[in-house]
């Protein structure tokens, strides 16, 4: 057995048992793949695929096995790879970071920069999407390091901890009925029609779960990912925004110039938390740790390295 028949068998998983795809992704032929994986069950005496034909049909029993042993020896494979990098080129390399549209925006500019002037021979590379496929590009070893604020702690593959609290806001158009309300309540906010985030992005799920509790029905005019298209349409007049605290500095700052005013909403949809993540069992060289202290006091070389071997919890931050 070998290394190659390991990444073949992962990848046909990965792609849904299509081996054509898995051969496209290693930039291989089609039967190279079939018949790699065949001399592996050979060899194991077992088959790790049920077949129809020549087709792939499912994952059996015994495969789920085999399969948990190739995802843990090709972590090590990369980790063997880490530490040579980390020694061999010790304050050079590429940080993969995945996050989401409103981190990579308004959250991570500050930190990347100081990791550049820290570590000047390190290249930074930014994955952006969802939260969910923020933890998927983590378990496939595309990023190294992820942030987000939704699902991340929903993944046993993922190592998380807190990074920072931050608070919903909301931004409306200056001159707005609510500018003027001391005491902004849901049920004047259900009255108007609304600009959020996309239900998987940048706390959503507190915005829904608020209303609900309250039996309301909030007029959901426009949904997106991006904060700067939240402003953008509250400030055409198409409703009232409901954004993330650090996507409005730039208005708080200037309000009178942007057209726009901003008003706290931590106490209506309460707080929110976001996270940084590893990959379980992952070795993390010198400048992933370094960064990880960038983003929040909180975290530190050690804190992090006993989260990654299981010895630490959220309240131990």
């Amino acid at each position: 057995m070998n290394l190659h028949q390991f990444r073949f068998v992962q990848e046909a998983v990965r792609r849904n048992l299509n081996l054509t795809e898995a051969a496209k992704a290693l930039h291989t032929s089609q039967p190279g793949v079939s018949k790699a994986i065949i001399e592996l069950e050979e060899e194991l005496g077992i088959d790790i695929f049920a077949r129809h034909g020549k087709r792939l049909k499912r994952v059996t029993e015994p495969g789920l096995q085999v399969l948990k042993s190739i995802d843990a020896i090709m972590r090590e494979v990369t980790n063997l790879k880490r530490i040579g990098e980390q020694y061999s080129a010790e304050d050079s390399g590429t940080l993969s970071i995945a996050t989401t549209h409103t981190q990579a925006r308004y959250v991570l500019p500050e930190p990347v920069a100081k990791l550049r002037q820290a570590y000047p021979k390190v290249n930074v590379s930014l994955h952006q999407g969802s939260p969910d496929q923020v933890a998927r590009m983590l378990i496939d070893e595309v990023a190294e390091i992820g942030i987000a604020t939704e699902s991340l702690d929903g993944y046993s593959e993922l190592v998380t901890l807190p990074c920072y609290e931050w608070q919903h806001v909301l931004v409306l158009p200056t001159g707005h009925a609510l500018c003027t309300k001391e005491h902004i309540t849901l049920e004047d906010i259900a009255r108007e029609p609304l600009i959020t985030y996309h239900p998987s992005y940048t706390g959503r799920t507190k915005i829904d779960h608020a209303f609900a509790v309250r039996k309301l029905e909030p007029r959901i005019a426009l949904e997106a990912i991006d904060s700067d298209v939240i402003k953008t349409y509250v400030k055409l007049g198409l409703g009232v925004g409901i954004a993330a605290e650090m996507s409005v500095r730039d208005v708080v700052d200037n309000e009178a110039q942007t057209g726009l005013v901003v008003r706290p909403a931590g106490q209506l949809f309460g707080q929110n938390v976001a996270r940084v993540a590893f990959k379980r069992g992952a070795y993390l060289r010198n400048f992933v740790y370094k960064f990880a202290e960038l983003l929040s006091s909180r975290l530190d070389r050690n804190l992090v390295a006993r989260a990654m071997t299981g010895h630490v919890n959220d309240y131990e931050l």
